[in-house]
C-alpha cells in the first residue's frame, strides 16, 4: 500500500481483486452512466479563493453530527454487500470506521447482520433502511438497530423501482440471501436473464412510499430519521416539514435515475432551503480532500464516502478502507492549510468559486 498516492488508484486494485460480476456491481451507475461521470467531473468545476497569512500551524478538522463527534467530515456512506468485496464484510469496514473515529452508515444490503457489526467494535453508528411492501420487515429491522445500538435511521427515498443498471443486466447479477433477512424471506435470486438484484428489488421495495411514511417511520422508533436521496429544493422544503432530523443529498452513487444532477451541482439550493435547521450531508463523487473542501464551503455539515471504501475494502480489507479514509483526511487537512483555514468553521462559501459565478464574471 506505500506506493498508493490517491483514492483514485483503490478502484483499478479493486478492479483486479474481483470477479467482473462484482465490480461491475459497485462500479456501475445507471443507462448512460452519464450522472455517474457527472458526479466527479462537476468538482472539477469548483475552484478555489485561497487566503493567506493565515496562522494554519495547527489544523482541526473534528465536527459533530448529531451531536457526535466524528475526527473528520467524512463518513461512511450506505453501500450493499461488502462480503461480495471481502470475507469479512461489514465487520472490516465497521473496525475501520471506528479506528478513524468517524461515523459508518450500514446499509440495509449488508452482507453482515446488525448484531454482527455492532458487536464488531465500539463506535458511533446510523442504520440506512428501506422501506419493503412488507412493513413488518422494515420495522423489525429498525428494532434490531435501536437496540444494538446504532444512534439514527438513514431513509433512503430515490428507490421506489431500481435503476437500469445495465452492467448488471448482461452479467446476470446473482442477489445473494442477506443474514439479516433469514427467517422473514428469501432475498436469493440466481436470475436466468437480467439482474437478480432489479428482480429481488421490484418484488420487495414499497412503490407507494411517500411523504406520510415518515410519519409511519417516526410512530416505530425514537431515533433521529435523516432522509437519503434529496435533489431539489423543493422536496428540502417537504423533508423539513416531514420533521426529519437530517438531509443527504444524493443521486444513489448515479445508479438511478441518469441525467439526474450531479450533487455538488444542487447542494447550495438544498442548503439555502433549509437554513441551518437540519445537517445537510452529501454524498456522490467525493474522490478528494479538495471534494470534502468544496462540499463544506457549499455548506454540507460533512460528505459521505461510498465507492472509495468498497475499493479499498478490496483491495486491502480493513486496512485498506483506514487508508482511503486517511488519505482524504490528510489531503482535507492540506486543503484547509493552504486555503487559510484552521478549522472547518473557517471554511466559508467564499473559500470557492463556481462555474457559474466564473460564467457570470465573463459576461
Amino acid at each position: 500500500m506505500d506506493q498508493i498516492v490517491n483514492v483514485n488508484e483503490f478502484q483499478e486494485l479493486a478492479k483486479r481483486a474481483l470477479p467482473k460480476m462484482y465490480f461491475d456491481f459497485y462500479s456501475g451507475g445507471a443507462e448512460d452512466q452519464h450522472t455517474l461521470k457527472e458526479n466527479v467531473e462537476a468538482f472539477t468545476r469548483i475552484m478555489f479563493r485561497p487566503r493567506v497569512l493565515v496562522d494554519v500551524s495547527k489544523i482541526d478538522m473534528s465536527t459533530r453530527i448529531l451531536g457526535y463527534p466524528i475526527s473528520a467530515p467524512i463518513m461512511i456512506a450506505p453501500t450493499a454487500m461488502h462480503m461480495l468485496a471481502h470475507p469479512q464484510g461489514e465487520t472490516a469496514t465497521a473496525k475501520a470506521a471506528a479506528a478513524c473515529n468517524t461515523i459508518m452508515i450500514v446499509s440495509y444490503m449488508a452482507s453482515c447482520t446488525i448484531e454482527e457489526v455492532a458487536s464488531s467494535c465500539n463506535a458511533v453508528r446510523f442504520l440506512q433502511i428501506y422501506v419493503y411492501k412488507r412493513r413488518d420487515v422494515t420495522a423489525q429491522i429498525v428494532k434490531r438497530a435501536e437496540k444494538a445500538g446504532f444512534k439514527a435511521i438513514v431513509l433512503t427515498v430515490d428507490v421506489p423501482k431500481l435503476g437500469r443498471r445495465e452492467a448488471d443486466i448482461k452479467n446476470k447479477m446473482v442477489s445473494p440471501q442477506l443474514r439479516n433477512f433469514e427467517g422473514l424471506f428469501s432475498t436469493e435470486v440466481i436470475p436466468s436473464e437480467g439482474s437478480g438484484v432489479e428482480a429481488f428489488a421490484s418484488s420487495t421495495f414499497d412503490a407507494s412510499l411517500n411523504w406520510k411514511d415518515i410519519e409511519w417511520l417516526r410512530s416505530i422508533t425514537k431515533l433521529p430519521i435523516l432522509v437519503k436521496g434529496i435533489l431539489t429544493g423543493e422536496d428540502a422544503v417537504k423533508a423539513i416539514e416531514a420533521g426529519v432530523d437530517g438531509i443527504v443529498v444524493s443521486n444513489h452513487g448515479a445508479r438511478q435515475l441518469d441525467y439526474s444532477p450531479a450533487t455538488i451541482t444542487v447542494l447550495e439550493e438544498i442548503v439555502l432551503v433549509v437554513g441551518g435547521r437540519v445537517p445537510v450531508l452529501l454524498d456522490g463523487g467525493v474522490r478528494r480532500g479538495t471534494d470534502v473542501f468544496k462540499a463544506l464551503a457549499l455548506g454540507a455539515q460533512a460528505v459521505l464516502i461510498g465507492r472509495p471504501v468498497v475499493y479499498g475494502l478490496a483491495a486491502k480489507g480493513e486496512d485498506g478502507v483506514r487508508k482511503v479514509i486517511e488519505m482524504l483526511k490528510n489531503e482535507l487537512e492540506l486543503t484547509m492549510a493552504l486555503s487559510g483555514c484552521p478549522t472547518i468553521d473557517d471554511i466559508t462559501r467564499n473559500h470557492v468559486r463556481t462555474e457559474n459565478e466564473r460564467l457570470k464574471s465573463m459576461l
